[in-house]
């Protein structure tokens, strides 16, 4: 994390996964040890691996400074709507506010801080009181409300010839379905596009042992809990995402194929004996001849996607159910290791994502290039699924992430102040491209910061 990087992001192609691992424990084995300080000592060898997920004993990232006062030119720079210049949010000003106290998951008994829900969720058949409600996903509208009778008149119009047009058979076949609206879109006034590897969650680095290097931990336990961790996300994928099907039809959202649904009833549709195959070229979507690409082969790959939004919507608080008994103890035991490994990062991002889902006026975007259907099971395992829904989730694997962006862009408008929140070179330079502040982490004080930055309204 302290470099950059702009491989893709974990889980890859199942293909390569006995390489990864090879190539894994090969590198943590002729690495040297960093000479870098590391944020918190090692953990011990024999970790504890009680079914129950609990408190971690963080270790404490010492900042000794005093609250440094934020400039007026610093809020100036993220509250305008509009930026003339680009420049990366002054992060420096923030680094001391948690002064000795630590980044630790324990909270006040009396507390209602509702970042612990998920990080230490047990998976239970209803959802825990201190979660925050999923808001309606949220969509800008384009253009401002009018009274004037004129131009009702005129959206009127407008909107009947476009009814008028979507009713012609046919013409919307192969093509991309809109992203989800709301009726909350006029209410928006920032969007916040965040990475996921190394941002959100620790996961790529704990593959390479990079993590392991940097923070001076036991590097077997580190590259064996990603890896326990990335068998379990493609388990869930292949499973019940049909990522078997579709690891060859990838897409950057999950509407994308929605226009191919004609809606048929799926509740006893036979996927395994339907003749779907995803294997080779997907190039000539919308085609009407041939069987790949054509109209069948469309609508029985719009049919997955729609049955992967119902499991994810059904799921995404409370994981547990799509697993065994066994599983669901194990994916309990993994993560509270990870949390304990990585210093509760997941809890403290948590903090940031809770926060601005509480705001009516913000909206939390997921940008990843992870494949989507791996994607969609790595947040619900990490137990992110209620923080995002799935209208919110994009893949940037087959567009990059500055596409990605344009596509945010013209969902919202114009007129939301977006902030992009990563640690890749690749977010970075798309938030540069389309002038917009970027919050680099690229450790847990980073987080801290930003969160202090979200409690004090200058984001």
């Amino acid at each position: 994390m302290e470099e950059p990087q702009d491989l893709p992001e974990q889980p890859m192609k199942k293909a390569k996964m006995q390489e990864s691992r090879e190539q894994s424990l090969s590198h943590v084995s002729n690495a040297e040890v960093s000479d870098q300080k590391p944020e918190s000592s090692s953990l011990g060898s024999n970790l504890p691996m009680s079914s129950e997920t609990s408190t971690t004993n963080a270790s404490p990232v010492s900042t000794s400074s005093t609250v440094v006062n934020i400039s007026t030119s610093a809020v100036a720079s993220i509250s305008q709507q509009e930026y003339p210049t680009y420049t990366i949010l002054g992060q420096s000003q923030y680094q001391t506010c948690y002064p000795s106290s630590g980044f630790g998951v324990v909270t006040p008994a009396d507390s209602n801080t509702e970042s612990t829900a998920l990080a230490t969720t047990t998976y239970p058949t209803e959802k825990p009181n201190a979660m925050v409600p999923t808001r309606t996903v949220q969509r800008h509208s384009s253009g401002d409300a009018s009274t004037s009778p004129s131009l009702s008149r005129a959206t009127a119009s407008k909107e009947l010839d476009e009814q008028a047009r979507k009713n012609i058979p046919g013409k919307n076949r192969g093509k991309r379905k809109a992203d989800t609206s709301s009726s909350q879109d006029s209410e928006l006034e920032r969007v916040f596009l965040w990475d996921l590897d190394e941002t959100i969650i620790i996961f790529h680095s704990l593959l390479t042992g990079s993590y392991a290097q940097k923070y001076g931990k036991d590097p077997t336990l580190v590259i064996g809990s990603g890896l326990s961790m990335e068998e379990m996300i493609f388990e869930v994928a292949d499973t019940h995402l049909f990522f078997n099907d579709l690891e060859e039809c990838d897409q950057v959202h999950i509407e994308d194929v929605a226009s191919d649904d004609n809606g048929q009833d799926l509740s006893n549709y036979n996927f395994s004996t339907d003749g779907f195959s995803g294997s080779g070229s997907n190039a000539n979507h919308g085609s009407s001849v041939g069987v790949q690409g054509g109209v069948d082969w469309m609508r029985k790959l719009a049919f997955r996607y729609r049955r992967v939004r119902e499991i994810y919507d059904k799921y995404k608080t409370n994981v547990g159910g799509l697993l065994s008994p066994q599983k669901r103890e194990a994916l309990q035991r993994l993560r509270t290791d990870i949390e304990v490994l990585t210093d509760s990062w997941l809890e403290t991002a948590l903090k940031s994502l809770l926060l601005i889902q509480s705001r009516k006026n913000c909206v939390n975007i997921l940008i990843t290039t992870t494949q989507l259907v791996p994607a969609l099971a790595k947040v619900l395992l990490y137990g992110l699924g209620e923080v995002f829904p799935i209208e919110n989730i994009y893949s940037a694997t087959k567009i990059g992430k500055e596409s990605c962006f344009e596509r945010i862009v013209s969902r919202f408008g114009k007129k939301v102040t977006y902030v992009v929140i990563g640690d890749g070179r690749d977010e970075e330079v798309a938030a540069k491209q389309h002038n917009m502040p970027f919050w680099r982490i690229t450790n847990h004080a980073d987080l801290m910061s930003l969160h202090q930055a979200l409690e004090l309204d200058f984001l």
